[in-house]
């Protein structure tokens, strides 16, 4: 059984299906390739393949990087603390030092307000140029800093040039590939997301085992410099501005009937078709590293700035931002306190808790098939018994497997470090819920893309800003609540929220479509979030 899709308009905005297409042809069942790829050679849907997936590595390198500092430190708190504070417990300068990394993940997310509506507005590049350029200077300024007060202010600048990539990413990636690639690629995306947390933590740990934290800052800075210059000198802009009433290019003239000899049949006149105008030509190497080039819509910055608190009621967005938020959310509680549970539990060193990532890394790969490959292959499923016709509901059925092992993961964490069970039950927790991360995050991010493709990078905004406030608040409550109930009872709750959230998958399934519809007419998205029509990709 599958959901039903309309086939309707929605509302004003003429066109727009919300989603829903078809994706194969209803006689051959072959694939349409949806957006309709232009005869423009710098159109990025012409790319070729390995360039496509060149632009993915980066963008997954990018996010890596960013994570790797943002989060990996928090494994050598414990040291960041008695350097600033030696004079202090532990107890109290190692809260006052948390507040260098919960600060970093509430501007990771809230700084985007200002990037997206800039990558929107005036493209992907110069956003990824700018954002890496602070992210940069941050981290240089860190490695130098000795202040307190200097050294929170850099953690901040930090954090609004980290999060960026985060958010640009989907973006980037649904500029670049056709709609039956994107589920695969987005999970090298939410793979490397969760990755760069676990590379952090392991990598950061063997740093601190003959060297002081300081060095992290400073490995960090080289990897940041790496990136920046492949953004400056390798990163296209992948905007590109679509015209949908145009023909495509694959639209074929009837040919006109002649005779056996090639002479014009009696009875026929001609009618010459006007020849398409000739495609432009390929910009060069030179001219594809200007930074700016316009403004790409006529949409004010003011409007898209505003509209991701407009998405955030709509069902399905505000589900994923939760999917999002009962992953990498409780990830972020777990890493807040992990070295600590560590140390209690099992007498763990910082290094020693940084290889227990290994599993954490681990998980993220395996999940990069069960959320890529399986979830594309289970809306084509659907696809091909639906007669062609798509609709993003169809990828859900694959969130089945995370179900299962987000709130086993956190069970598994909680009862080991609760009653001292072996080191590596927790650690296959650790595994299981980045193996989630990939999996879940992947679909449901797809899964509101896909829905709602022209304004994707307000969509991943309102997603991704939320997690960040929530995970904002985790960090800052872990571990009191830690302390008050015990592990167990702090992450079996966390695993029944877990379980009652994506759990959702299935009314979705059976009534996201029409529940789509219905509130693409309220009138608070009508007046907020309905898109101008040179916002349109194709789909």
């Amino acid at each position: 059984m599958y959901p039903p899709v309309s086939r309707s308009r929605i509302g004003d905005r003429t066109g727009a299906a919300l989603g829903n297409v078809r994706l194969r042809d209803h006689h051959t069942n072959e694939i349409i390739l949806i957006p309709a790829p232009s005869n423009d050679p710098n159109d990025p849907l012409n790319w070729s393949q390995a360039y496509k997936y060149y632009i993915a590595t980066i963008v997954c390198l990018a996010m890596l990087v960013c994570n790797f500092l943002a989060a990996g430190p928090t494994i050598a708190i414990v040291e960041t603390a008695v350097d600033f504070f030696p004079a202090e417990s532990p107890s109290r300068s190692v809260a006052w030092v948390a507040y260098f990394f919960t600060s970093t993940a509430l501007v990771q997310g809230t700084g985007n307000f200002l990037w997206v509506p800039l990558a929107i507005k005036f493209g992907r590049r110069p956003v990824y140029v700018i954002s890496y350029a602070v992210y940069l200077a941050a981290a240089i300024w860190l490695v130098f800093e000795r202040r307190y007060t200097g050294f929170l202010l850099g953690r901040i600048l930090l954090g609004l040039g980290s999060g960026a990539a985060e958010t640009l990413a989907p973006i980037t990636i649904a500029d670049v590939f056709f709609l039956h690639e994107r589920g695969a690629v987005m999970a090298l995306y939410t793979s490397f997301l969760s990755v760069g947390v676990a590379f952090g933590i392991l990598i950061d740990g063997l740093i601190v085992i003959n060297n002081s934290w300081r060095v992290i800052y400073q490995t960090a800075s080289a990897l940041i410099a790496l990136v920046f210059l492949l953004a400056i000198f390798t990163f296209p802009e992948t905007a590109f501005p679509r015209d949908d009433h145009q023909p495509s290019a694959e639209v074929e003239a009837h040919p006109k009937k002649q005779t056996t000899t090639g002479q014009q049949q009696p009875g026929t006149a001609t009618h010459p078709l006007p020849l398409p105008p000739p495609p432009p030509a390929k910009r060069s190497y030179v001219q594809s590293l200007n930074v700016f080039r316009g403004a790409l819509t006529e949409e004010s910055l003011l409007r898209m700035f505003f509209r991701p608190l407009g998405l955030i009621v709509l069902p399905s967005v505000l589900w994923a931002a939760l999917v999002q938020s009962v992953t990498i959310g409780f990830v972020v509680a777990v890493t807040s306190n992990v070295a600590v549970a560590y140390s209690a539990a099992y007498g763990f060193r910082a290094w020693q808790v940084g290889l227990a990532f290994l599993a954490a890394i681990l998980g993220s790969l395996v999940g990069i098939p069960a959320g890529g490959q399986l979830g594309d292959a289970v809306a084509d499923w659907f696809t091909r018994r639906n007669g062609g016709m798509r609709s993003p509901e169809m990828r859900l059925p694959a969130m089945t497997l995370s179900l299962v092992t987000t709130p086993l993961a956190l069970v598994l964490y909680g009862v080991g470090i609760e009653k001292r069970l072996h080191w590596i039950c927790p650690t296959i927790g650790l595994g299981l819920l980045n193996f989630s991360i990939t999996q879940a995050t992947n679909i449901c991010l797809v899964y509101v893309i896909d829905a709602y493709r022209p304004i994707a990078g307000e969509v991943t905004l309102a997603v991704l800003g939320f997690k960040s406030l929530f995970g904002f608040l985790l960090s800052f409550y872990t571990n009191p609540w830690v302390k008050e109930v015990g592990y167990l009872n702090a992450y079996g709750t966390m695993a029944a929220i877990a379980a009652g959230v994506l759990l959702l998958w299935i009314p979705l399934y059976f009534f996201g479509d029409s529940l789509r519809q219905r509130t693409w007419r309220w009138k608070l998205i009508s007046s907020h979030v309905h898109w101008m029509s040179d916002r349109e990709v194709g789909e």
